[in-house]
C-alpha cells in the first residue's frame, strides 16, 4: 500500500514543493487520516458485504447501467491521467540525467519502461504486485534515508543537527491560516480527507489490494496501520525537501527554476556516486510500485465493468489485448505530457483528480447516504457538467468570490455538485431502495 501510494511524483515533487509552499503539504497528510478512517468504517464493510471484484459494480446495483459505466469511465480517465503523470516524471528524469548522455531518445525510454511493467503485471496480476511493491517500497524508503544521511555527512551534521536544521528552517512551517490562500489549513485538511476517500476508497487500484485480504477485519487492520505509517513517510519526504534546499544554499548551488529537478540534480551531479545510484533505484521503485498496480487495475476495471468478466469467467486472450491497449494508452499520454510539462506536478496531479474523481465522490455519497433511486440515463450528463462548472468557478473565483482562490477543496465542491445533480434526478419516494 505504501509503495502504491508513493509514486515518482511523490519521490521528486513533494520535496520540491518545500521551496514554494514550505511544509504546508503536511496539512493535507493530516486530512488523509480522517479519510482512511472513513474508508475503514464505511466503504470496506460495503465492499466485503457485496463481495465485489470491481468496486464500481456497486453503482450498477444501486442505480443502474449508466451509473455503473459512468463511475468506471471516470476511474479509467482518472487513473490513466494520474499514472501517466507519475511515469512521465520518472521518464523525464531518466532521460535528462541518465539516458540522454547515451543518445537514447525520450520515446524509447518510455517504451522500455512500459514494456517492463507490462511483462510482470500480465503474468501474475495482483499476486505479483503485492510482493514486488513490498520490495520496491524498501528501496524507495532506503533511498530517502540514504540521501538524508549523505546530506548530514556533507554538512557535518549528526541526527540531532539534521532535526534542528529542519525545525529551524523557515521552510518548515506546517500551518497556514490565511483563508484566501490555497494553503489555508482547513481547506487542505478536509481536502486531504476527501482526496483519500476518492483516490483510495473509490479507486479500484488501491482497493483491490485491500479486497485481497482474507477478511474485513484484516483489511481494516491493514488500512489502520497503513494510514499511520503514511503520515510518517510523508514527513520524511518533507524533511528531505528542507534539507535539500539547505544543502544547496550552503554550497552555493543555484536552485533550478523547476523545483522538481532539485533532488535529481543534487543526487546525480553533486552527491557521492552511491547517492546517484540509490536515487535511480528509488525513483524506479517508486514509479513501478504505483504504475504496475495501476495497469493491473485498469485492465481489471475494463474487463469487469465494460466486458462483463467475472472472477470465474473471462477470455484470457481478450484480457491480454486489454492489457496491451492500456499500456499503449499510458505510453501515448506520457509522450503528450512531455510536450506540456509544467511545474509542481504534484499540484497538477491533484487538480486533475479534483475534476475526474469528483463525480465518483458524488455518486458513492448519494448511494450511501440516501435511499432514493435516480433517473439513471441522465447520470452521465450530471457527471460531465459538475467538473465543467468547477472549472469555470476556478477560473473566475477571484472576481466572483472576493479574492477567494480554490485549492484542493475543488474536489469537495465537485462531489457536492454531482450529489446535488443526482438529487434533482431523484425518483419519487415510492422508488426508494430497500434499507439494507
Amino acid at each position: 500500500m505504501i509503495g502504491a501510494s508513493l509514486s515518482g511524483v511523490t519521490f521528486i515533487s513533494i520535496p520540491g514543493t518545500v521551496g514554494t509552499q514550505s511544509m504546508s503539504y503536511m496539512q493535507l497528510v493530516l486530512g488523509y487520516l480522517l479519510g482512511y478512517w472513513v474508508i475503514m468504517g464505511v466503504l470496506l464493510p460495503l465492499y466485503y458485504r457485496l463481495n465485489l471484484t470491481s468496486i464500481y459494480a456497486y453503482l450498477q446495483q444501486r442505480f443502474g447501467f449508466w451509473s455503473h459505466r459512468t463511475g468506471a469511465s471516470f476511474f479509467l480517465l482518472s487513473r490513466t491521467i494520474g499514472s501517466s503523470f507519475r511515469l512521465y516524471l520518472v521518464a523525464m528524469v531518466l532521460d535528462r540525467f541518465v539516458f540522454s548522455a547515451w543518445g537514447v531518445p525520450f520515446w524509447l525510454t518510455v517504451v522500455v519502461t512500459i514494456v517492463l511493467i507490462w511483462l510482470y503485471t500480465f503474468r501474475s496480476g495482483i499476486k505479483t504486485i503485492i510482493w514486488t511493491d513490498t520490495l520496491q517500497t524498501f528501496f524507495l524508503i532506503g533511498a530517502v534515508l540514504l540521501s538524508i544521511g549523505i546530506i548530514g555527512q556533507e554538512l557535518e551534521l549528526d541526527l540531532n543537527g539534521l532535526v534542528k536544521t529542519v525545525a529551524d528552517s523557515p521552510r518548515s512551517q506546517w500551518f497556514f491560516w490565511d483563508w484566501e490562500s490555497p494553503q489555508y489549513f482547513w481547506k487542505m485538511f478536509f481536502s486531504g480527507a476527501f482526496i483519500t476517500i476518492v483516490m483510495t476508497g473509490l479507486d479500484q487500484d488501491m482497493m483491490q489490494k485491500n479486497l485481497s485480504c482474507r477478511s474485513l477485519a484484516d483489511a481494516q487492520k491493514n488500512m489502520f496501520w497503513f494510514s499511520l505509517v503514511l503520515v510518517a513517510v510523508n514527513l520524511l519526504f518533507m524533511s528531505l525537501g528542507v534539507l535539500l534546499f539547505a544543502y544547496a544554499e550552503t554550497k552555493g548551488i543555484a536552485i533550478p527554476k523547476s523545483t522538481d529537478e532539485l533532488f535529481p540534480m543534487l543526487a546525480l551531479q553533486h552527491f557521492a556516486p552511491i547517492a546517484g545510484f540509490t536515487f535511480i533505484i528509488g525513483l524506479i521503485a517508486a514509479a513501478y510500485s504505483s504504475a504496475d498496480s495501476a495497469l493491473a487495475a485498469l485492465t481489471t476495471s475494463f474487463c469487469v465493468d465494460f466486458l462483463g468478466f467475472t472472477p470465474q469467467k473471462g477470455d484470457v486472450r481478450t484480457r491480454m489485448k486489454v492489457h496491451v491497449g492500456m499500456s499503449v494508452v499510458l505510453g501515448l499520454q506520457i509522450l503528450l505530457f512531455h510536450s506540456l510539462h509544467n511545474d509542481a506536478l504534484i499540484t497538477q496531479l491533484f487538480k486533475v483528480a479534483g475534476y475526474t474523481y469528483g463525480p465518483l465522490l458524488g455518486l458513492f455519497a448519494f448511494g450511501l447516504f440516501t435511499r432514493r433511486k435516480v433517473k439513471d440515463g441522465w447520470v452521465p450528463v450530471v457527471a460531465v457538467l459538475s467538473p465543467l462548472i468547477c472549472y469555470i468557478l476556478q477560473l473566475n473565483s477571484k472576481t466572483w468570490l472576493g479574492g477567494y482562490t480554490f485549492g484542493f477543496e475543488l474536489l469537495i465542491l465537485n462531489g457536492a455538485l454531482t450529489f446535488g445533480g443526482l438529487w434533482l434526478l431523484r425518483l419519487p419516494k415510492t422508488e426508494e431502495i430497500e434499507k439494507r
